[in-house]
């Protein structure tokens, strides 16, 4: 494996441990406060872009480099936490807390 996609995939492995804690801490506080949405959607295009760069050099290559399925993890895994603010702000207005 090419040095700069082991660390590419290191970074993508790091940040990607990071989203389960924030998934576990949108479901146990049932609450949007705290969150931002807006900085949710830049990660995910931020992701769709390095996907999308996989893809290309995948069409040009025909290798598929190990990093695209980190994307495609992190990326999950952020779209499950967007789902769950939307839960929690139905909460929120239910709750009066906004």
């Amino acid at each position: 494996m090419d040095i700069a996609v082991l660390c590419e995939s290191l970074m993508l492995i790091i940040f990607g441990c990071s989203w389960p804690a924030n998934i576990y801490k949108s479901l146990t506080s049932k609450t949007t406060l705290g969150k931002s949405l807006v900085f949710e959607v830049l990660v995910v295009i931020g992701y769709l872009c390095g996907i999308t760069a996989k893809i290309i050099i995948f069409n040009r290559t025909g290798a598929m480099q190990a990093s695209f399925w980190f994307y495609l993890a992190d990326i999950l895994l952020v779209c499950t936490d967007i789902v769950l603010y939307f839960r929690n702000l139905k909460i929120d207005k239910r709750m009066g807390r906004i």
